[in-house]
């Protein structure tokens, strides 16, 4: 790790509390006490996500700064709240620091966790330290909020539905190949910036989740953090519906197009596969796709139409740029796949 002063736990969160711990005007008490304590606006729900980073799982120290992890944490987290339509609220994070741990790398990886949330008005309001005998870990709960009668869920895709997703698929797929293979043959700097910059940095798309709670156009949403493929299968599941998706109308930037050709790879199963872009993946009644189409400039973001919701007996299907159509095979990372 860095150089710099060794890590004291109090010392540290004292530091951390003066860096990082300004609140907002809904924070009752943040970091200094037992608990933190929030107010949500009147009449609107708490919504409260989480998600854990291990060394060597999550990232890994070779390929990524310590900015660029905790900005990644934070953003896996905003990803989760806007996949809700709700707005972020408040921040606490726990950390477990191996031996050789600074404050200065603990500071850049703070100050990667709040600039993704600084756009967003969100308060760091506590967490927790604790020494590791095995890597850096870090875990973030983030606070949000949503009106009652406007919230997006998994489980409210009807057949009929057309399937929409938010930017460009299998970006950060690529940008992490090229920092594992340090591929520069055939592909433009430009392009490999492009795709390292969308790995390490990927925008949460929380304009996008508003904007559709906002107008009452998508029925359910999930965010692409686990491949296009997998997520699918999650939406799916919990709406029990089928799907077809059009393998030609899948989103991909001209930088991963530029990958796929230098390193002949398929750039369907690069958006089919790619995990963590943070895009959205939902649903919209085939009768407010009109009023999504005219009203789509206020999302933020490119939208996509790729497929339709099917009855559940149709299954997961893609269409082939041939036409054919085929069972649409879950190529998303899971966690423990290979334990048996």
């Amino acid at each position: 790790m860095a150089a710099g002063p060794r890590l004291r736990e109090f010392q540290l969160i004292e530091h951390l509390r003066r860096r990082f711990g300004r609140t907002g005007p809904s924070v009752v008490l943040g970091i200094g006490d037992d608990a933190a304590i929030i107010k949500p606006p009147p009449g609107h729900h708490l919504v409260l996500t989480t998600d854990l980073l291990a060394e060597d799982i999550h990232f890994t120290l070779s390929t990524a700064t310590y900015e660029e992890i905790g900005y990644k944490a934070a953003v896996a987290n905003l990803s989760d709240i806007a996949a809700m339509g709700g707005t972020p609220h408040a921040l606490a994070v726990s950390i477990a620091i191996p031996s050789s741990g600074t404050v200065s790398a603990m500071d850049k990886l703070y100050r990667g966790l709040m600039a993704a949330c600084r756009p967003y008005g969100v308060s760091l309001i506590g967490g927790d330290t604790s020494a590791s005998r095995h890597g850096l870990f870090v875990s973030v709960t983030l606070t949000g909020y949503v009106a009652p009668k406007r919230i997006l869920r998994r489980d409210g895709a009807r057949i009929g539905d057309i399937v929409y997703v938010t930017g460009t698929l299998g970006d950060s797929l690529a940008g992490l190949q090229i920092l594992k293979t340090r591929l520069r043959k055939g592909i433009s700097r430009r392009d490999v910036r492009y795709l390292i910059a969308r790995h390490h940095r990927p925008t949460p798309r929380v304009q996008a989740g508003q904007f559709l709670i906002a107008r009452g156009l998508a029925t359910a949403a999930i965010d692409v953090s686990d491949g296009l493929s997998g997520d699918l299968v999650h939406l799916c599941e919990q709406s029990a519906v089928g799907v077809e998706i059009d393998a030609a109308a899948l989103p991909l930037s001209r930088a991963c197009r530029a990958y796929a050709v230098a390193t002949k790879t398929d750039p369907i199963q690069l958006a089919l596969r790619g995990g963590e872009d943070y895009e959205l993946l939902f649903t919209v009644p085939a009768t407010r796709r009109a009023s999504l189409e005219r009203l789509r400039r206020h999302a933020g973001c490119r939208l996509t139409p790729i497929g339709v919701i099917r009855p559940k007996r149709f299954g997961l299907k893609l269409r082939t740029s041939r036409g054919d159509v085929r069972p649409l095979r879950n190529t998303g990372y899971q966690h423990f796949a290979s334990n048996g």
